[in-house]
């Protein structure tokens, strides 16, 4: 199944990839080894899974300013997620995902969290404003 779904870009680019998907928002300060990309909020549903090279899927991020920092930091130590899409971008994980370069986008106009499984792929064209979803 492929779907196409009209987004908002907040950081240019285009990835395509495997999906991560969490339903529950993500505060990197805290809550990602920038070292590894591995989740390490021991209460966050994704603990223990890395972010590195996938598409997080995410309701919004949440947390210090300093997160933007460390998502910086992640792409640099080339352990930052593929690509970002959340439901509502907050201004720590946008201004984070245009600092490192990690194409961004926001307000899709289906509910992808309740589409979207981990291993999914998805095509995300922050440039043209789209998320393609390829179901596995």
């Amino acid at each position: 199944m492929e779907n196409t779904v009209k987004c908002r870009r907040i950081s240019r680019g285009k990835v395509k990839g495997q999906v991560i998907v969490t339903r529950e928002p993500l505060s990197f300060l805290g809550g990602v080894d920038p070292n590894t990309g591995r989740v390490i909020d021991q209460e966050h549903e994704l603990y223990h899974q890395n972010l590195k090279d996938k598409i997080l899927v995410i309701p919004s991020g949440k947390g210090s300013t300093v997160g933007s920092y460390v998502i910086y930091q992640m792409a640099k130590n080339q352990t930052a997620p593929r690509g970002i899409v959340a439901l509502e971008a907050e201004p720590i994980i946008a201004t984070g995902a245009i600092m490192a370069g990690v194409p961004m986008v926001d307000h899709p106009e289906m509910d992808v969290l309740s589409v979207l499984e981990n291993g999914d792929q998805l095509e995300l064209d922050a440039d043209l404003e789209t998320i393609k979803i390829i179901k596995k």
